[in-house]
């Protein structure tokens, strides 16, 4: 059985299936916030849909992160070095790409475990 959260017409914000949580790209809401910024708000939405799959940033199994200006990368270290616990850090990839909108620094994309 496949679960669907927050589901549209393009696309769902999670979809579930074999203990396995698949997040959409996430980004920010209030793209005037500096690259710290932004990251905090999309690690926060991160923390709200692994909440809805009953499971937390400890069970994340690989994030993708794309930053806009890898001139970025320092300051999203920071906001992630804060938000990540430590013993459970998870693969990570980060690349500079050309974002959908133009005033987004960052997207993350998360696949986590559900226990």
């Amino acid at each position: 059985m496949i679960q669907r959260f927050d589901t549209g017409h393009r696309m769902s914000e999670m979809t579930i299936h074999n203990g396995v949580a698949y997040l959409a790209g996430q980004v920010p809401e209030d793209t005037s916030a500096d690259i710290v910024g932004q990251t905090r708000q999309v690690l926060h939405a991160i923390d709200g849909l692994l909440a809805l799959a009953a499971t937390d940033k400890t069970n994340i199994l690989r994030a993708e992160i794309f930053l806009a200006d890898m001139a970025d990368f320092t300051g999203m270290n920071e906001a992630w070095d804060n938000w990540v616990p430590q013993g459970a850090t998870p693969a990570r990839a980060t690349v500079q790409a050309k974002l959908a909108k133009s005033d987004w620094k960052i997207e993350i994309v998360v696949t986590a475990a559900v226990p």
